[in-house]
């Protein structure tokens, strides 16, 4: 068996799993290593917080106010990731090593373009950018220090995104795991040395954590480009043909730009969310940001289940198995509300204490407690959001998912964030984060079981035609 045909076998193998194993354990099975993956990607950005919350709170309010800016160009990235985990999973179905090899390599080559424009972009933009998010003169400078070098580490950043997608649509969401844990552990050995110095290397405070920020994603770069280029042989050199990169680009971006579309309404929404909190205080910014981060950590195994939602359901559905699909979505729907039902508890217990740990002034702490208690009542009804999201990317309805995203934000989480804020000030705003999630999540649950009910007729009717069970009207005289 040449490497080639063991590779396409192994890949077979996986998709074997997917569409005839017990749903509830091939969920497990391939959520438990995205697990490991979200574990390591929200456990960078709290070593981060936590290192940089003990130079002060200027300085953490300061990595705060960043916070909104990644996660726009995370999102982009994760959205042409998305789209090009789809054409590849369809590609790798029909055996097609030729056109896997095109997608890998064009989605990561419209990565590469991407990062040029983000960098440019980014570094001319900082001051009045950052000024509009409600950044004061105490902090400003502060995040100029911490932007400017991570905004010239973007490749590292965006590239490897790509490159875990495609990895994960061959079914193997363990690698995608060991090369985030990699991320993590070099962030976690390189931050206090860089931030507070150690021995020869000077403490360079938040452009510290910026440098160490970049350099574990110059790993993640090298592991991933590492894996599809030798274990995978999925990216190749061949002289790319125009007709065969615009189609590829095309095919990524069908479902890329939606799904990136809806990653990005999170972050805009919480920029101006933030420029609402920013009126509360720079104190109130930090548990913002202390709380958020937080909010990510309760909420990981969620987002790693919608995660492998997406191949799981969209083998089966693609497969013909209606059922199974929609099994596969009730499945996950009633862990996420089991799960946010458990991690809200963890919050009303140890929410101060962890809060704390961050940074010890009371103000923070107290305004990290209380987006805890309130907006973790709604943590499983968010569940159910991330959920139906996914499921619906996988049935290919992408508009759908981001209207779902645009409602619970913009039609409900900033409206009522800024009455909040108006009427009872920070305590308004997280009630608006609540309501928002408990609203969206029933929405999105009601809309999904709809669209996919009439996706089922609709499929059973053509079957029934192409097999006669249906006979033709007769002709009208």
């Amino acid at each position: 068996m040449t490497p080639d045909q063991r590779r396409s076998h192994a890949r077979s193998r996986r998709t074997h799993q997917m569409t005839t194993g017990p749903i509830g354990r091939t969920l497990a099975g391939m959520a438990g290593p995205m697990v490991i993956a979200m574990v390591s990607m929200i456990g960078f950005s709290l070593v981060d917080t936590f290192f940089v919350g003990q130079l002060g709170t200027a300085e953490l309010a300061a990595m705060s106010f960043t916070f909104p800016v990644i996660l726009v160009i995370g999102s982009i990235a994760m959205g042409i990731g998305t789209g090009a985990t789809s054409a590849i999973a369809r590609a790798i179905g029909e055996g097609d090593e030729h056109r896997i090899r095109r997608l890998t390599t064009d989605a990561l080559l419209l990565g590469v373009g991407l990062t040029v424009v983000f960098t440019a972009g980014g570094l001319l933009t900082i001051d009045p950018l950052f000024r509009l998010l409600g950044a004061d003169a105490e902090v400003l400078p502060l995040v100029r220090e911490y932007m400017f070098i991570w905004y010239l580490g973007v490749p590292a950043v965006v590239v490897p995104q790509i490159g875990n997608s495609a990895i994960r649509a061959t079914g193997d969401t363990q690698t995608t795991a060991w090369i985030m844990m990699s991320a993590m552990l070099v962030n976690l050995a390189l931050d206090p040395i860089l931030i507070f110095g150690w021995g020869p290397v000077p403490a360079l405070g938040l452009a510290g954590a910026a440098i160490a920020t970049v350099a574990a994603r110059v790993v993640t770069l090298g592991v991933s480009a590492y894996v599809l280029w030798y274990r995978e042989r999925m990216v190749t050199l061949e002289r790319p043909v125009l007709a065969e990169v615009t189609a590829s680009w095309r095919a990524i971006l069908a479902i890329g730009v939606p799904a990136g579309l809806t990653q990005l309404i999170v972050p805009l929404s919480t920029g101006v969310i933030t420029r609402l909190v920013a009126e509360n205080g720079v104190a109130a910014v930090a548990g913002f940001g202390v709380a958020t981060r937080l909010e990510m950590f309760a909420v990981f195994t969620i987002t790693a289940l919608g995660t492998v939602l997406i191949p799981f359901v969209g083998q089966n559905w693609g497969a013909g198995h209606d059922e199974r699909a929609r099994v596969g979505v009730k499945v996950a729907r009633r862990f996420a509300l089991a799960w946010g039902a458990a991690m809200w508890l963890l919050a009303l217990v140890f929410g101060r204490s962890v809060s704390a740990l961050f940074n010890a002034d009371p103000s923070v702490v107290a305004a990290s407690t209380e987006y805890l208690w309130i907006v973790g009542a709604s943590f499983g009804l968010q569940g159910l959001v991330i959920v139906n999201t996914s499921a619906f990317n996988a049935v290919d309805k992408p508009i759908d998912s981001m209207v779902v995203s645009l409602l619970r934000m913009f039609a409900l989480y900033v409206p009522l964030a800024l009455a909040g804020n108006w009427l009872w000030g920070l305590t308004g705003i997280w009630w608006a984060a609540a309501v928002a999630n408990i609203a969206s999540g029933v929405l999105s649950s009601a809309w999904f079981d709809r669209v996919m009910r009439r996706m089922c007729e609709h499929r059973e009717t053509v079957r029934a035609e192409r097999l006669g069970e249906v006979a033709p009207e007769p002709a009208t005289v």
